[in-house]
């Protein structure tokens, strides 16, 4: 099935628009989980997946997708690299998406490769749903990853406007026709998108687009009508639920809002297991962006 159908069916089904970030840094792991298994390559690769396994049951009915960052794994070697494998095969098992963030970007026989580790279907390493890719090599470098979502049923979401601070310095920067850097990019994602529509009306090539960067996302958006948007930076990097309804298309649909901090950690404030804040911040965060989308929607004279 087409990879947006799949996440539009999904959000539906849940009444959801959030995906969670699995970013587990060990100083910030709850402790007990180094203790039971120690910091050896082993021990550790062990405390991220039951740290991962705990979140993951805690909002698998709540949330769309997981978002994996593949470099906290990475940076533990095999040990590390196994968990995240383990992560997938579990979050799938529970009935959620597996978003992968890479941010791959390489051209030819190397994005293929990149692409088979992942959207491969039965041949993939690291099987996902999805993956977010770098549109700073041109089509050369996305062109290969969108062979297999055609084949697989899988989806990508190229960087078009991040959520990082000094992200203006290079995607606001004007080319000669006057059009800034992220514009451009996002003609180009709505072009890379025709060939892989779903019945429900979204493609499978998606748009990574800020939550700080609300006005930007609304010239988006009317250039990508048809582009799902991964939203990155809600929560603790400063996006709020209000600033979603510029994310989303009338409909809706077309956005899925990711938070990975304040929700993973959330124990650490809350003073509660960590299973238990993080369900009880997924549920909120699910229910401010929902209401924040039925404010917009109401008619005037109903507004809050």
């Amino acid at each position: 099935m087409n990879f947006a159908d799949r996440l539009i069916r999904e959000s539906v089904r849940k009444n959801s628009k959030i995906c969670v970030g699995l970013d587990p840094q060990l100083d910030l792991l709850p402790p007990e989980l180094l203790v039971k298994y120690g910091k050896t390559p082993s021990g550790i690769g062990r405390a991220l997946f039951e740290f991962n396994r705990g979140i993951i049951d805690s909002v698998h009915d709540v949330a769309v997708a997981v978002k994996p960052q593949i470099a906290f794994y990475e940076q533990f070697g095999i040990e590390g690299m196994r968990a995240f494998k383990k992560t997938i095969k579990y979050a799938k098992k529970k009935g959620l998406l597996v978003i992968l963030d890479a941010k791959r970007g390489d051209i030819g026989s190397t994005a293929s490769a990149y692409s088979r580790a992942y959207l491969g279907g039965k041949e993939a390493a690291f099987p996902v749903d999805a993956i977010t890719i770098n549109p700073y090599l041109g089509a050369d470098g996305i062109l290969p990853f969108l062979e297999h979502c055609k084949a697989h049923g899988k989806g990508v979401f190229i960087l078009v406007k991040t959520s990082n601070p000094s992200a203006r310095e290079l995607q606001d920067q004007r080319l000669e026709s006057g059009v800034p850097v992220s514009e451009h990019l996002a003609a180009m994602v709505r072009k890379w998108g025709l060939e892989l529509g779903g019945t429900l009306g979204y493609s499978s090539v998606g748009a990574v687009v800020g939550a700080t960067y609300p006005e930007d996302a609304k010239k988006l958006r009317k250039i990508m009508p048809r582009a799902i948007f991964l939203v990155p930076g809600y929560g603790a990097q400063g996006g709020t639920a209000g600033d979603m309804r510029h994310f989303f298309n009338e409909d809706g649909h077309g956005a899925i809002v990711n938070a990975s901090r304040s929700i993973i950690y959330a124990y650490r404030t809350s003073g509660k297991p960590f299973d238990v804040a993080a369900r009880e911040e997924a549920i909120r965060m699910r229910d401010l962006i929902n209401a924040a989308l039925s404010a917009r929607d109401a008619p005037a004279g109903e507004r809050p």
